[in-house]
């Protein structure tokens, strides 16, 4: 690349850089995710082989731009939620102080919930988590369970009262 061609896109750069932040910024919601996009926009403009080709430079920056960012969202989305720490009201939330022990505590209940579930009999195991994460009224679980309605009524409640006696002794 010639040191014209190079000189213009750094001048491009230097007139738009805070109006091309704005734009990724506003694509993204990260501060230091725009700087970088930024950043990869003003590499990849100096490795355009024939930049004097190019019709509306303006135009081609900020479709390069854009299309990076479309990128970014995408990858983001497949590996999960991202935050921004340098937003205010992030920051805010994780100056705030967290009871650590209650959410100890209860990823402890929940363990010791488990290991109770699992040493309940199949048939009250299956009752249990049929009603309560699948939502299902005693005639469905029946159904599936091949019992009556009746039946699947006794079999939550001994499986409740063997649960909450062991979660007691737990303790």
């Amino acid at each position: 690349m010639s040191e014209v061609t190079k000189s213009t896109i750094e001048r491009l750069f230097a007139a738009h850089h805070h109006a091309l932040l704005a734009f990724l910024y506003r694509r993204l919601r990260h501060r230091t995710d725009a700087a970088d996009l930024a950043q990869e926009v003003y590499e990849r403009m100096l490795r355009v082989k024939n930049p004097e080709a190019i019709l509306d430079i303006h135009a081609y920056l900020f479709t390069v731009a854009k299309n990076l960012a479309r990128e970014q969202v995408a990858r983001d989305q497949r590996r999960g939620t991202r935050v921004d720490i340098q937003d205010g009201a992030i920051a805010n939330e994780l100056a705030e102080e967290v009871a650590y022990e209650a959410q100890i505590d209860a990823t402890r209940e929940i363990g010791q919930l488990r290991t109770v579930l699992r040493q309940l009999p199949a048939r009250w195991h299956a009752a249990i988590i049929l009603q309560y994460v699948h939502g299902l009224t005693h005639q469905q679980i029946a159904e599936q369970l091949g019992v009556s309605a009746r039946t699947v009524k006794k079999i939550l409640g001994q499986a409740l009262g063997r649960c909450r006696n062991r979660m007691v002794r737990l303790g």
